[in-house]
């Protein structure tokens, strides 16, 4: 057994930034089912969201950032994040990202319900790739010790405090403990529940059910977003159309050619993400259609190759010339807003136990996350992680939150299910816990996932592991959905469809 101060699971941009942070404060590892290039981080294109500019805030950047969580932001939280992200920027630099500029300033951009431009990209539309390559090369580089192709299988607490984990080498199968002081889970989303997702293959809930299997309290799960476009070409993976491609000037049309978002919201395509994506979704049900089109043909052909390159690249070798023909895009499963409960400083109800990025639920998001604002969070709360491990000498048990607690309901449970299998599961989630949901679809989807979890094998493998660890998250965001009986941010019930002032509060889940 090998003894470390920090143990770091997981390698996009928070884990990386975390490690590279913690090596001045102690021995690091970090661990890493794939290899330290492999993770969501990569797919961001849309950039990171600072208020930097002249005619920008912090202030504003908040007020933008409460809008867009429909009534559940934690507003300490989003203070924290908003007031912080200019040194946070400057960090980035400092590391070496090289964000995009423009007479030698950084350029800004602007995206859906910001008020201002201030967007910061870097390669056009390849951000996270630029952020995840500076800090992969950082991290190879220094002392930080990496272990690749070995996933995390429990956490191990002892008292109610972590004392490290058993994980499993991929290629050999076998299990090793890891004793640490401080365990952070790093390991981004769950969009592989979804048969439509923009999420990378790695993006399998690894963490929640890792956490939800140690007694952690897992909040607002029920707050999974979809991004309005991704490309939808035939036998093409979905392809992520960044919102920055609106924000330059994109106009959604149907299969008819018809500009219909003004007639859903007086915002059009800059109106948040939930709104035009089921503005998408009844548009394309009103046309027969599996697909609506972005148009950017009225824009001049420099801007969308040096603002998109990467969009414009990537459509251009699947036959697609987006500079003169329309592009096909349907909604995918984008961004887990909810996740393991935190508090302002990355803690857990287990003492010891910090998580971040997508994996954590800080309370910026609310109901609905603002554009951009995602590897902002990454870097703000990982900051404060290690700040908060270097100033405190003993680990603390942070108090529980004992207010809308639920465990997850006993389900009807029947053997004459089909074997759960990845596309099995994506199909169901898509089917009936998707973008519009209704109680009788959503229990369902519950009953099933309880007996495919009661009678799955014991995991064995990577594969195994995962498919465990999906059915796990899928169960919390579906009991999640069960629960709140309204509609609101990324949460829509056809039964339920207004918000309800009764239901402003976050549902917490715990074993």
């Amino acid at each position: 057994m090998s003894h470390y101060d920090y143990i770091i699971v997981g390698s996009g941009i928070a884990g990386l930034y975390t490690a590279l942070l913690a090596k001045e404060r102690g021995k690091v590892l970090i661990i890493t089912k794939g290899n330290i290039d492999d993770c969501n981080t990569k797919h961001a294109q849309g950039g990171i969201a600072a208020a930097i500019a002249k005619n920008d805030s912090p202030k504003l950047h908040f007020k933008d950032t409460i809008a867009a969580g429909d009534g559940l932001c934690n507003t300490e939280a989003v203070r924290i994040l908003t007031s912080e992200a200019p040194a946070r920027i400057s960090d980035l630099v400092n590391l070496g990202v090289p964000f995009d500029t423009v007479n030698g300033e950084v350029a800004l951009t602007r995206e859906a319900a910001h008020s201002v431009s201030r967007i910061l990209h870097a390669g056009g539309d390849a951000t996270g790739k630029y952020i995840e390559i500076t800090l992969s090369k950082k991290t190879r580089s220094s002392r930080i010790q990496v272990l690749e192709d070995c996933l995390v299988t429990d956490i191990l607490v002892e008292n109610g405090v972590v004392k490290g984990v058993n994980a499993l080498d991929c290629h050999t199968g076998l299990v090793e403990e890891f004793d640490c002081r401080f365990l952070v889970l790093a390991t981004g989303g769950a969009g592989q529940l979804y048969e439509f997702t923009t999420n990378s293959y790695v993006a399998t809930g690894d963490g929640i059910a890792l956490a939800f299997n140690a007694g952690a309290e897992i909040v607002d799960m029920e707050f999974f977003q979809f991004h309005p476009t991704a490309l939808r070409l035939p036998g093409v993976t979905p392809f992520l159309i960044s919102e920055a491609v609106r924000g330059e000037g994109g106009i959604l049309r149907n299969v008819d050619g018809y500009r219909f978002m003004p007639e859903y919201d007086p915002r059009a395509e800059l109106a948040p993400r939930d709104v035009v994506t089921r503005s998408i979704l009844y548009e394309m049900k009103k046309t027969g259609s599996d697909r609506v089109f972005i148009d950017v043909t009225h824009l001049a052909p420099y801007v969308i190759t040096t603002r998109f390159p990467h969009i414009y690249r990537f459509c251009l070798d699947h036959g697609l010339n987006i500079t003169k023909g329309l592009i096909p895009v349907a909604p995918a499963a984008h961004y887990m807003m909810g996740g393991v409960k935190t508090n302002t400083w990355g803690e857990t109800n287990i003492g010891g136990i910090f998580v971040i990025g997508e994996t954590a639920c800080t309370g910026v998001h609310g109901a609905n996350r603002l554009a951009s604002n995602s590897l902002l969070e990454a870097l703000v709360f990982s900051h404060r992680i290690i700040d908060r491990t270097t100033v405190k000498t003993e680990v603390e048990i942070p108090r529980q939150d004992n207010k809308n607690r639920h465990s997850l309901s006993q389900r009807h449970i029947t053997e004459a299910l089909p074997p759960p299998s990845l596309s099995a599961l994506q199909q169901l989630l898509w089917d009936k816990v998707g973008i519009i949901r209704s109680r009788e679809k959503l229990t369902q989807a519950a009953d099933t996932l309880a007996s495919w979890q009661k009678y799955l094998p014991p995991a064995t493998d990577r594969p195994s592991h995962e498919l465990s660890n999906l059915i796990i998250t899928g169960r919390l965001i579906t009991e999640a959905a069960l629960i709140r009986e309204e509609s609101r941010g990324a949460h829509f019930r056809t039964d339920f469809p207004q918000s309800l002032p009764q239901w402003q509060h976050h549902i917490i889940l715990v074993k």
